[in-house]
């Protein structure tokens, strides 16, 4: 399908915005019913909050958006609707032709930025204002033919801090290590989460089961759990804020027989196949991480992961923000999301990817593990 220039071919449009070291954002500028355009958030960025705040957060910004969207399209001198006026007026005939584009995006960014500093409870991770108006120009860049998606490199900014000093935690530690991991020792020791080699469920009841039991944990109804999934079907799993038609060909998936769910939790989208891909969701209370930021608590909550792999023989680190990597690769990613009730619970998922449940040393048995760890392992084998 050719898509030519001109308004009534402009049905939607995307652009998309990947920080270095960070996560993905695309904009998606949608024409709506009655002729005026809709903007939409998504990505594979995690957001840190009260559901109902980060669902404001979410459509607050996409509202600020819209209102840009006759501003981006003057600059292409193509009228976005007849009705819809754009937020600048007559500042964009003030300023040269080559600084049109550079003054909307800076206008876009601080409208942005004051909605995410409007709600202080809530924090973007991965992502940030100046990543989310690079995706909306991004939009109009080559309108009318294909999303546009580029790479933004960073020296500085707060994600770009968080991809930095989570890198110094990594694999060499720092200073404060030994220190450090004697503390997180203590809090594993305090929290002794039950261990559930759990039943196999099909996709979506694994997505439901994962909610429920952070629930149960947050409102004191069950102990701080580790649970090892079991897949009855191959799936694709999306991330909490990613956008389906971006990221599935869906009939494909109807046609392979895989079911695609949404997790609560944001992320990447992930292909899961039965007996070859380990999953595991870590329940905890919101006390468990108490005093460590959010990049650290990554660590903290998969330390035992790490662990367990370099006793095996691996070659495995912390990398950027959420990911676990060996000499080969990203082989794993984590999630976290946040369930406010009397206790609080914090859920943080991980999923291994292929190779690692195929190397043949991750069936060794390490005996001293004890006998609910020896357990699990033999019935994984």
């Amino acid at each position: 399908m050719t898509c030519r220039w001109g308004i009534d071919a402009l049905n939607i449009m995307r652009g998309e915005c990947k920080i270095s070291g960070g996560k993905l954002v695309g904009v998606s500028v949608v024409r709506g019913g009655e002729g005026f355009w809709q903007c939409h958030l998504d990505g594979d960025f995690f957001i840190d909050g009260d559901d109902t705040e980060v669902r404001t957060v979410l459509d607050r910004a996409e509202r600020v958006l819209e209102r840009f969207v006759p501003d981006a399209f003057a600059l292409a001198a193509v009228p976005p609707v007849t009705g819809q006026g754009g937020v600048m007026g007559d500042t964009l005939e003030s300023v040269g032709t080559g600084d049109r584009q550079a003054c909307v995006k800076h206008h876009v960014e601080h409208a942005i930025r004051d909605v995410l500093d409007g709600h202080p409870n809530v924090r973007m991770l991965g992502s940030d204002a100046q990543a989310i108006a690079a995706a909306f120009m991004r939009a109009f860049t080559h309108a009318g033919t294909e999303s546009t998606r580029t790479t933004a490199s960073r020296n500085d900014g707060p994600e770009r801090r968080l991809a930095t000093r989570a890198k110094a935690d990594g694999a060499t530690g720092n200073g404060n290590a030994g220190e450090r991991d004697t503390q997180w020792h203590e809090r594993w020791l305090r929290l002794a989460p039950d261990v559930v080699l759990d039943t196999p469920r099909d996709p979506q009841e694994q997505m439901d089961t994962d909610v429920r039991w952070a629930r149960d944990v947050a409102e004191g109804l069950r102990e701080p759990t580790m649970r090892f999934w079991q897949w009855s079907a191959p799936c694709v799993v999306i991330g909490r804020f990613q956008s389906l038609r971006d990221e599935v060909h869906e009939d494909v998936a109807r046609e392979e027989g895989l079911q695609v769910v949404r997790r609560s939790t944001g992320g990447g989208a992930m292909f899961i196949e039965p007996g070859n891909t380990i999953t595991y969701s870590l329940y905890a209370p919101a006390d468990f991480d108490t005093g460590i930021d959010i990049a650290r608590s990554y660590r903290l909550c998969d330390a035992w992961l790490i662990h367990a792999l370099r006793g095996l023989g691996l070659d495995v680190r912390f990398s950027g923000l959420n990911d676990i990597a060996s000499q080969y690769g990203k082989i794993g990613g984590a999630a976290q999301r946040r369930f406010p009730a009397p206790r609080g619970s914090a859920d943080t998922g991980g999923r291994w990817r292929d190779p690692p449940p195929r190397d043949p040393r991750l069936r060794h048995r390490r005996r001293e593990d004890g006998p609910r760890a020896e357990r699990l392992q033999g019935e994984n084998a």
